[in-house]
């Protein structure tokens, strides 16, 4: 079954390099070079400069997957594979399941964590959010009642894109138990994950909740280094990292030596990281909140929970496509509506992670002064 195109990715390749501000984007703002390699210690600043740019194990860095095991209670080294995220869907879903399978997915969601799904010619049931007064929520009645005997496979992703959603901890314990009675692997793309606003937020990683649990997690969002491009499977189940790794060898093999390196300084330094991505989130939801309170007859606010992105509503006359075509052609903003996440309703996306979201909503202010007062 051929691969529909990725609306988002296709979306952001026509517009996102010509735009003056992105409202839509949902990493944070990127680290510089110099700021990173400033945070690093002396010996991983000499793995950087004694690099030799040849093959790496196709595993990933013992270093990096050292590092990346650390963030997991009850997993070691050897539970961790390295890759690209987008390749990380990819070879996970090639490797769990088979056509005729079904999976529950999250949705709306980032496209391939239902696309890889369908295209090998599985049945994707999506598990909607649904919007509420203020904010999000999901009827766990409506997992039990997806799943079937012929399903294999749960996929999660919270902290939710594009919402801002999360779950609470019963919720998750929840959806946990309903996976272990069904005997159902869960897929959990994490990473939002550390980008919770309260301690209290912060779930356990569902490759430690749960044994046979698979996370998914990188640098880009979270990490502030989408440049990178990489990210990590994380697991328990027995033989499942020799899976995944037999799959990559017919993808990328193995990963970006520079890379790596830079990553092991990016995760020994990740409290730093992280409290800058977390002021910024903070401070950028609350100016958000104000603007959307400030123009409440024609936006709808909904608050996110944790991560990096919200999806507020268009309330005003015509279409959200239309508004976010309008947007980008009269003030350089660029928007991304909800269809390109096959969401109903009027929603966007809004990117709460980069530095010029100020200037941004400035932006969108005046063209709602300019063309829709």
């Amino acid at each position: 079954m051929p691969y529909r195109p990725f609306k988002l990715e296709r979306y952001f390749a026509r517009h996102e390099f010509g735009a003056t501000f992105q409202l839509s984007a949902s990493d944070c703002e990127s680290l510089a070079m110099d700021e990173l390699l400033a945070m690093g210690s002396p010996e991983t600043l000499r793995l950087w400069r004694e690099l030799k740019l040849g093959y790496t194990e196709c595993a990933g860095h013992p270093v990096l997957r050292h590092e990346v095991a650390s963030l997991y209670e009850g997993l070691g080294d050897e539970d961790v594979i390295i890759a690209a995220p987008e390749e990380a869907i990819f070879v996970a879903m090639h490797v769990l399941l088979e056509p005729g399978d079904e999976v529950v997915a999250v949705a709306p969601a980032y496209q391939s964590l239902h696309e890889v799904a369908r295209a090998l010619g599985c049945t994707v049931t999506p598990w909607r959010l649904e919007p509420g007064e203020a904010s999000w929520r999901l009827d766990l009645g409506a997992l039990e009642r997806a799943i079937t005997e012929r399903t294999r496979l749960i996929v999660l992703n919270f902290p939710h894109n594009p919402t801002g959603h999360t779950l609470t901890r019963d919720e998750l314990d929840a959806v946990v138990t309903i996976a272990r009675r069904a005997d159902l692997v869960v897929f959990s793309d994490e990473m939002y994950r550390l980008l919770e606003p309260e301690p209290a937020l912060l779930l356990p990683p569902v490759c430690s909740l749960y044994e046979r649990g698979i996370s998914l997690s990188g640098l880009s969002k979270s990490f502030a280094l989408p440049g990178l491009r990489l990210g990590w499977l994380a697991t328990r189940m027995p033989g499942m990292v020799e899976r995944f790794l037999a799959f990559k060898d017919y993808t990328t093999i193995c990963n970006s030596a520079p890379a790596e390196v830079l990553g092991i300084l990016a995760l020994q330094a990740r409290a730093a990281i992280l409290a800058r991505n977390l002021a910024m989130v903070r401070e950028n939801t609350a100016i958000a909140a104000r603007f959307f309170a400030d123009h409440a007859d024609v936006l709808g606010w909904l608050a996110p929970r944790a991560g990096s992105v919200a999806f507020p509503r268009w309330l005003g006359e015509g279409s959200v496509e239309h508004f976010c075509r309008e947007l980008l052609t009269a003030k350089g903003v660029l928007a991304v509506p909800g269809s390109m996440f096959d969401a109903p309703g009027s929603h966007f996306r809004l990117g709460l992670g980069r530095r010029d979201l100020p200037a941004a909503l400035d932006g969108v202010g005046a063209f709602l002064a300019t063309h829709w007062r």
